[in-house]
């Protein structure tokens, strides 16, 4: 073949070319969605270089999820721009690329923490709960929790976060403890339904990351109270907020069947 001699491809090599079965290109051109520019004299199937860059957009559309039938429709559209078009497949290739990268480094973050690698740095944890957030806490919270199944139920779920995800529960978070101090503010009593439903969404929070029992729910209220970073921490938003939701726990537990005086750690 001399340069004047436009590209000539046989099935098996446009397949071994592109990455794709010759079973595929004989579907797509029954189909017409690539149907080769001319055959042989022999009857078979020869594809330009034309061809081939048609395959790489139809290869380009169907891992954005695009369906042959759609695909043949984008391409073959008289009032499509291609030079835009093939500007927007790029666009949505780095998007999912970036989200694949996500969900990867999520994957090795989690098999790091089940082969007991890895643990939830401060930096990490400070993403999740604030940025007053301290690495002596992580360091004391694992010391004492690193053994539970809590703490692994913690670690697991915390690990299949990107870092939008951790600012994301941080940031609601954060809107609760508002929404509490302005429960609190407007004289809603611990013990009463509103009280109890914004306890039980206290605990939903706290669920993201392990199981949280309503006997766990009050115990981890008891430090709110107790240990005065918590009490800091809460009172930060609005003063007396501690108290007002260590005893909205305490009190939606007794709504549900739990005395709150001998709740334990379960």
């Amino acid at each position: 073949m001399n340069s004047q001699e436009p590209v000539s491809l046989t099935v098996g090599e446009v397949a071994a070319l592109v990455g794709i079965s010759v079973r595929a290109l004989h579907h797509w051109d029954s189909i017409g969605v690539v149907v080769p520019s001319r055959r042989t004299s022999g009857g078979y199937r020869a594809y330009s270089s034309a061809d081939v860059e048609r395959i790489h957009r139809v290869l380009v559309f169907r891992e954005l999820g695009f369906s042959l039938a759609d695909v043949a429709a984008l391409i073959d559209d008289p009032e499509m721009d291609e030079a835009e078009q093939l500007r927007r497949q790029g666009a949505l290739l780095r998007e999912r690329i970036q989200r694949l990268q996500h969900m990867a480094e999520g994957v090795d973050r989690l098999l790091a923490v089940r082969e007991g690698r890895q643990h939830m740095g401060a930096a990490e944890q400070a993403e999740i709960f604030g940025r007053g957030w301290r690495e002596d806490w992580a360091e004391e919270a694992h010391d004492r929790w690193g053994s539970s199944d809590q703490w692994a139920q913690f670690e697991e779920n915390a690990a299949r976060l990107s870092a939008d995800g951790r600012t994301e529960i941080r940031e609601d978070g954060e809107a609760l403890h508002r929404e509490l101090a302005a429960a609190m503010a407007t004289g809603i009593e611990p013990g009463s339904a509103e009280a109890n439903a914004l306890a039980e969404r206290h605990r939903g929070m706290i669920g993201r990351f392990y199981d949280c029992t309503h006997s766990m729910h009050v115990c981890l209220a008891g430090m709110y109270t107790a240990d005065p970073r918590f009490t800091r921490t809460l009172d930060g938003v609005a003063p007396g907020l501690a108290t007002w939701l260590a005893e909205a726990i305490r009190e939606n537990a007794r709504a549900h069947g739990v005395d709150p005086d001998t709740a334990r750690w379960e």
